[in-house]
């Protein structure tokens, strides 16, 4: 039986052992108390930057901004190419991202604007296998759900009291041409700019415009200007709820292009219907007044993929720039290389005779002029007039194709002009080495009689034409062809000085005025009414022989006294230069001076 004492020892024993666990327990307590304490000391105090710093990453978003395109003006200030506002309700992609496959995400985003539609009273716009390529292709872009909205709509987006996860209003710059489709292949057109993921620190990369041809391409990077951004801060949802503008972008650079729209105008409507080009230039500092190509094509119409493609597939090539890219063979608007070539080597002269009897005999070869019954005997200023195949045939092989040839090149054919704009051809001037090269045979007096012609292996592009009658306009500078200057810059650059001797140039120069203005003369129908014009019309045949075809030509240049306008132009499929070009020509000199006088030119007459 237990005593009391043993009781009393056994309880004391209980007590201190109770005591013991309770201090244990207020020590662990105090421990955790202040492994507590510590922990939030360190993530409030000590590593409170960090943490903001990682919770300011999570919930910015980087957007970058694309800068205001730089117009473009023709040199009398009438504006070519501008930017208006176009406003598209825009989803952020990476904001509405579902767990697992792609294809969930497809779908909640799908029934997401399915949602959104029914507030702002439109139908979904993109399918499903479109924002499926947006997400795999371009998530940092905005999917642009519906674009360009009307005020309506965008008045029910902002008054709706629904908060729309994910998305928002975006101010898209959309490039228009108040003239179009004055002067397309030359102004050219824009498209979506490629993204590169890795060029700077943004999330999402607004949609941007690159230029994709023409003068839009040539000064994308002075037209672009410079993006700028804005922080976009988001909550767990993706809901935007603060915005600031980080950096604001730089407008492009607006350019003054030295074409003159009234006469571009002029000259496209002289080429309705046509396939061809035509190129007008100042003798005085090579600035191009008007470029065009026939059949043209209206750049605002590119925006559509479907008529992009039918463009693209079009027959009659509206999207080949033949001014700059087509290499014909330039005909007898060539011969006046030969006649300086002849005078310039001291191998003949004003005076210098030769028979036509209607053609030209290389062994068994006959090479006949287009008079078939013959000139008879003519001097160098009226076979110019009448040009004659025989006597720049004969003239040509007197005096040997290379100083043709070295003429020619001084002259600039067979190389590019410089004008800058992509797709502009070198054209060809053949020699030995080249025929060696393409057809391992030797250069033969038969491709000297062809090239004496402007037939054969010679190819040249219209501006190239308009090049060389400008440096005939202008006495022997041969100047580099522009379409924009830069502020203050009027006299033009020079390539190549001739430095011809002025007898040379009287020759040839009074050759081409008998053409427009003698009774006989192959140009006359170019002829106008007060102004004094010089000019050389050319004709080449192309084609199958079973079905020849021929390009028409004319250079001109006027006013023969103070000359201020070069013009090369030809037709695809025409009769001659003399029935086909110059009558064109004629239209387009006469409304050139019409607008000199002040006077309104009516395109509605007289068209092509």
């Amino acid at each position: 039986m237990t005593s009391t004492n043993d009781l009393e020892a056994i309880l004391a024993n209980l007590h201190n052992d109770e005591a013991i666990r309770v201090r244990i327990m207020l020590c662990f307590a105090l421990l955790a108390f202040t492994f507590l304490g510590g922990s939030i000391w360190r993530i409030q105090v000590l590593k409170a930057s960090e943490y903001r710093s990682s919770e300011t990453r999570q919930s910015i978003r980087r957007v970058r901004r694309p800068a205001p395109r730089g117009r473009m003006f023709d040199r009398n200030g009438v504006l070519l190419a501008g930017n208006r506002p176009s406003y598209s309700i825009a989803v952020f992609v990476e904001e509405l991202r579902q767990p697992g496959r792609i294809s969930n995400t497809v779908a909640r985003i799908a029934t997401y604007l399915d949602e959104v539609g029914t507030t702002i009273g439109k139908a979904r716009e993109v399918t499903h296998d479109e924002i499926a390529i947006h997400i795999r292709k371009r998530r940092p872009l905005p999917l642009l759900a519906w674009k360009d909205i009307d005020e309506v709509t965008l008045a029910r987006w902002s008054e709706s009291p629904r908060n729309f996860r994910g998305m928002d209003i975006y101010v898209e710059p959309v490039r228009v041409y108040p003239g179009a489709p004055i002067a397309g292949h030359t102004i050219g057109y824009v498209g979506r700019r490629d993204w590169d993921e890795t060029d700077t620190p943004y999330h999402y990369y607004l949609p941007d415009i690159k230029g994709r041809a023409g003068i839009e391409r040539t000064l994308d990077d002075r037209l672009s200007g410079k993006a700028g951004g804005r922080l976009v801060r988001v909550d767990a949802s993706g809901f935007k709820y603060d915005e600031q503008v980080e950096i604001d972008p730089v407008p492009g650079e607006d350019v003054m292009l030295t074409i003159d729209v009234r006469i571009q105008r002029v000259v496209e409507d002289v080429l309705l219907g046509e396939r061809g080009a035509c190129v007008v230039m100042s003798p005085r500092n090579g600035d191009v007044l008007a470029i065009a190509s026939a059949p043209a094509f209206d750049t605002t119409v590119l925006k559509n993929a479907a008529r992009y493609k039918a463009a693209m597939q079009d027959a009659g090539r509206p999207m080949f720039n033949r001014a700059i890219s087509g290499a014909y063979p330039p005909g007898s608007t060539f011969k006046p290389v030969v006649a300086i070539a002849a005078l310039e080597a001291g191998l003949a002269t004003a005076e210098t005779m030769i028979d036509c009897p209607g053609y030209y005999a290389v062994g068994e070869a006959r090479f006949n002029c287009w008079r078939t019954i013959g000139h008879g005997p003519l001097d160098m200023r009226r076979s110019l007039e009448q040009s004659c195949n025989t006597y720049f045939i004969d003239l040509g092989v007197q005096i040997g194709y290379e100083r043709i040839f070295h003429m020619a090149s001084a002259l600039g054919f067979g190389r590019r002009t410089g004008l800058g704009l992509r797709g502009e051809v070198s054209g060809l001037m053949p020699d030995d080495a080249w025929k060696r090269k393409k057809y391992r045979d030797g250069w033969r007096k038969g491709d000297t009689c062809n090239a004496s012609i402007g037939q054969g292996f010679v190819l040249a592009s219209p501006l190239q034409m308009a090049v060389f009658v400008s440096t005939l306009a202008n006495g022997g500078n041969v100047m580099r062809p522009r379409l924009f200057a830069e502020a203050g810059e009027t006299a033009g650059e020079i390539v190549n000085k001739m430095n011809w001797d002025p007898d040379t140039l009287d020759v040839v120069r009074g050759g081409m005025l008998d053409v427009i203005h003698a009774t006989t003369g192959t140009g006359r129908l170019a002829k106008i009414k007060h102004v004094r014009m010089a000019g050389k019309t050319g004709s080449a045949e192309y084609g199958p022989r079973s079905k020849r075809k021929k390009y028409a030509w004319m250079i001109v240049f006027a006013p023969v006294e103070r000359p201020r306008y070069a013009i090369a132009l030809v037709i695809e499929n025409a009769l001659s230069g003399g029935r086909t070009a110059a009558p064109r020509v004629q239209r387009i000199m006469e409304r050139i001076f019409d607008i000199e006088q002040g006077i309104d030119v009516d395109l509605a007459e007289g068209g092509a």
